[in-house]
């Protein structure tokens, strides 16, 4: 069966700080630089007949009209074209400027609009060069040719106002878009994290559930399957002792519904928000079955007798201080390994040693076993040696399995004990 995927959006081009997306308005960018030109042209008619008071126009009016008409001609090109729009509007401007015309803003727009446009869409030293190269040649022109009695102050700094103006506007609109972007880009990248922690987040429980549920139903359901083998093996010459397996059988299957509901009373609470708290009081109020440790080790071991495993436990070293998480770690650990020892390895006794270090826990299953699978080896699924490792790691320590010298195998766990000092600066 084919899985239609979902369809993907456009992709969008890239933004990069140094040239983001020009900030200009209107949805049609010729129609709108069109309807500007058309504006900017209508001023040019006063532009070329504005002069000093009390002093003629030494130069007619239509030379002007046509030099603003080709600039504004050019301004249809500035997106695209920037730097040759900034060209032919400062050629216009200079050309107006040796005719003798009196460069007002009216007159000096088109060029105006065109190095806005420029330090938009290009760096600041850009910008900024075509901005002096152009003060520098209207100056240079405007001071022999300008109009008779136009102020020298006027002459020198009309154009640096009129043009550094839009240059500087142009740079901090740029900086603005080019931080907007930045923004956006950040949060972007932050929401892909927020999306790849709740997944990874996501996986770590199905693997934790994962571990959970195969380490209390494997371990319950292998004990139930070899006692019930024996029930059926000693019922016809041996009642009493058949009648001591079904309780042994009776017991394991309770034990297995009790650490199957404690497990998912866990994840439950885990998972429920105070919204979603049930409403029964007495489904409330109702206790969870406690976490297994190292303190049930006895019954642990005592459980797998009905299955025909004699189980010894020894302690070595003061025991130390140790995280719930690392206990259960090194409970479930061991139950698995029991397990496996029932399941696989034909063995009749198994020792379970806990070595207490000065930081370290040591956990060692051994047994005396042959290593020859009594079960297919496809019973199970092959997931305990992993879910050991998982375990392990998750509470800072390492699993070690493999074959002994001397015959049998053995499981060997180290896990991080708290220390004093830990316990002294976080107390409970």
């Amino acid at each position: 069966m084919r899985s239609q995927s979902s369809p993907q959006p456009p992709s969008q081009p890239a933004r990069t700080v140094g040239s983001p997306s020009l900030p200009f308005p209107g949805g049609h960018p010729r129609t709108s630089d069109a309807v500007l030109a058309a504006a900017l042209f209508a001023c040019s008619f006063p532009g070329s007949v504005i002069t000093f008071p009390g002093q003629d126009l030494g130069v007619p009016w239509w030379p002007g009209v046509m030099l603003a008409g080709a600039s504004c001609a050019a301004l249809i090109r500035r997106r695209d074209r920037p730097r040759g729009t900034v060209v032919v509007t400062l050629a216009c401007a200079v050309a107006a400027s040796a005719l003798g015309y009196l460069l007002t803003v009216l007159l000096l727009a088109p060029l105006m609009a065109a190095l806005y446009s420029l330090a938009v869409s290009t760096d600041r030293r850009t910008a900024n060069t075509f901005a002096f190269a152009g003060i520098a040649l209207l100056v240079g022109v405007g001071l022999p040719a300008g109009p008779a009695g136009e102020p020298l102050v006027l002459k020198l700094l009309g154009p640096a106002a009129w043009l550094l103006l839009p240059t500087a506007l142009g740079t901090v609109t740029r900086l603005r878009a080019a931080y907007l972007d930045a923004v956006q880009a950040r949060a972007e990248h932050a929401e892909r994290t927020r999306e790849e922690e709740t997944r990874r987040r996501v996986t770590e429980e199905r693997m934790r559930i994962a571990r959970d549920l195969h380490d209390v139903v494997a371990h319950h359901l292998v004990l139930a399957g070899l006692q019930a083998g024996a029930v059926a093996r000693h019922l016809p010459a041996r009642p009493e002792e058949a009648a001591r397996l079904t309780a042994d059988l009776t017991g394991t299957t309770a034990s297995a519904l009790r650490e199957l509901k404690s497990t998912v009373g866990l994840l439950r609470r885990a998972g429920t928000s105070d919204a979603d708290e049930p409403r029964n009081p007495g489904e409330r109020t109702r206790p969870v079955e406690s976490t297994p440790g190292l303190a049930q080790l006895p019954q642990l071991a005592a459980s797998f007798e009905g299955a025909g495993l004699e189980v010894t436990l020894h302690t070595e070293g003061e025991p130390g201080p140790i995280t719930a998480g690392a206990e259960l770690t090194a409970y479930r650990i061991v139950q698995e390994a029991l397990t496996n020892v029932t399941k696989h390895a034909g063995a009749r006794t198994a020792a379970i040693r806990l070595v207490y270090a000065d930081d370290r826990l040591t956990v060692a299953v051994t047994d005396d076993g042959c290593a020859r699978p009594k079960v297919p080896a496809s019973v199970g699924g092959g997931y305990g040696l992993i879910g050991m490792r998982e375990r392990a790691r998750s509470a800072g320590g390492r699993v070690r399995t493999g074959h002994r010298p001397g015959g049998g195998f053995e499981v060997v766990t180290e896990l991080p004990l708290r220390t004093r000092e830990t316990n002294e600066s976080h107390p409970a």
